[in-house]
């Protein structure tokens, strides 16, 4: 008795196109690293921004550490609120 070769390709969807989840798989790791480099973005530049008008006020003012602090404590949030946002947008929360 001879095995006869199938002419269907086994791995085939039911569509007949070839699936591709390696690289679907791929896709999604890539995807999931843009969005957390991004987060660490977003985390550094609000902190810098916030403690560089901090730094600046203190300056002007002649108030010692105290707004370059305030710059921190408001940083945070703002830093957080903004990654909230953006792992909305990405419909992750």
């Amino acid at each position: 008795m001879q095995k006869t070769k199938s002419t269907k390709n086994e791995d085939a969807a039911p569509d007949g196109k070839k699936s591709n989840t390696a690289s679907s798989g791929i896709v999604d790791a890539l995807r999931a690293f843009g969005v957390l480099s991004g987060i660490g973005i977003y985390l550094v530049v609000f902190l810098g921004i916030f403690i560089f008008i901090g730094k600046n006020a203190d300056d002007i003012l002649g108030t010692g550490r105290v707004c370059t602090i305030l710059g921190i404590l408001l940083g945070f949030p703002a830093a957080g609120y903004s990654i909230y946002r953006q792992l909305k947008a990405y419909k992750i929360v």
